[in-house]
């Protein structure tokens, strides 16, 4: 009875590492799989939802997978990170072997369920897979390409909602999207940059090249580029105002003409971006996807935009152009 016990609690103690290791918490970073769905105004379809619900899902598959791969090939590193250094690979908790296992079952799962959805969309995710392996083996050590890579993997998540459900997005939301995932994939840099400053040679090669004021100046380009992008595209993409109240101003003043709605979010938007700069130089943004959930100032804008945004496209205030 004891060794049955012992078994289960063992059993157990696994399943929590493999959890652990499969990183959950990132998976909100493949809810940007829902953008094209949100921004056709298709969010209240059911049949488009269900496709999009469940292409995220595989995402989160393959994310995982390649989170695993990367512990792997980065364990020896990880124990010198003052944060990595806890994650069950690094730490002894989990056998490479069994994440070797992890990483290729989700890939496999991933890239099964794939295929039964769309063929754009299983080729996306290969795409992901393949260059995210690429990254882990060697891209990640190369600067400049690193970031791209990441920045990647953020624009390939909203063309794979894309393709899910056949959206067309426009050439400006693109421009949104590239900029928005440079400026993430540089925080992240910038941050890792201040850890290698406390802890000489715990963290990748490319790091060794980039400087403060290199990143300062990749942080502050791209911060400008995706607040301007997003400002283009809310004032070429906004829908036209219908309700009576929006046609009374129209009719008091020109001044006071309202059709472009979505530009209302544009201070939140920049707001955000400053936001997220303060905690880029205070060393914060390691992880991008933690911060989307703890830091309440972050939090509160983003909370804020989504709401905006729904209101605008599906409250009844305006038709799509």
């Amino acid at each position: 009875m004891a060794n049955i016990q012992t078994e289960i609690l063992m059993g157990l103690k696994s399943l929590k590492f493999l959890l652990i290791e499969i990183r959950p918490v990132h998976w909100v970073k493949n809810l940007s799989l829902f953008a094209a769905l949100v921004f056709t105004g298709n969010l209240f379809d059911p049949e488009l939802f269900t496709k999009v619900f469940w292409a995220f899902w595989v995402f989160n598959l393959a994310a995982s997978a390649t989170y695993v791969f990367n512990d792997v090939l980065d364990k020896k590193l990880d124990r010198l990170h003052p944060i990595k250094k806890y994650r069950p690979i690094a730490a002894g908790q989990l056998p490479v072997s069994s994440g070797l296992a992890l990483a290729t079952v989700l890939s496999l799962a991933s890239l099964y369920l794939a295929s039964t959805m769309n063929s754009l969309f299983f080729f996306s995710v290969v795409a992901y897979l393949v260059l995210q392996a690429a990254y882990s083996l060697k891209l990640k050590n190369i600067s400049v390409i690193d970031i791209l890579i990441i920045a990647s993997g953020f624009i390939l998540r909203v063309y794979a909602g894309a393709f899910v459900i056949n959206a067309h997005l426009s050439v400006w939301f693109l421009l949104c999207v590239i900029s928005a995932a440079l400026f993430l994939a540089s925080g992240k840099r910038r941050a890792e940059l201040n850890v290698l400053e406390k802890t000489p040679g715990v963290t990748r090669k490319s790091l060794a090249r980039y400087s403060v004021g290199l990143l300062n100046s990749y942080v502050t380009m791209f911060g400008n580029a995706a607040w301007m992008s997003w400002s283009l595209f809310t004032f070429f993409e906004s829908p036209r105002a219908t309700l009576p109240v929006w046609l009374f101003l129209a009719e008091i003043s020109r001044t006071t003409t309202i059709n472009k709605l979505l530009m209302i979010t544009i201070p939140i938007v920049i707001f955000g971006i400053m936001r997220y700069e303060i905690l880029i130089f205070e060393g914060k943004s390691e992880a991008p996807e933690k911060l989307l959930l703890t830091d309440k100032w972050l939090v509160a804008s983003i909370l804020s935009w989504i709401a905006l945004v729904i209101w605008i496209l599906y409250g009844g205030i305006s038709i799509l152009i």
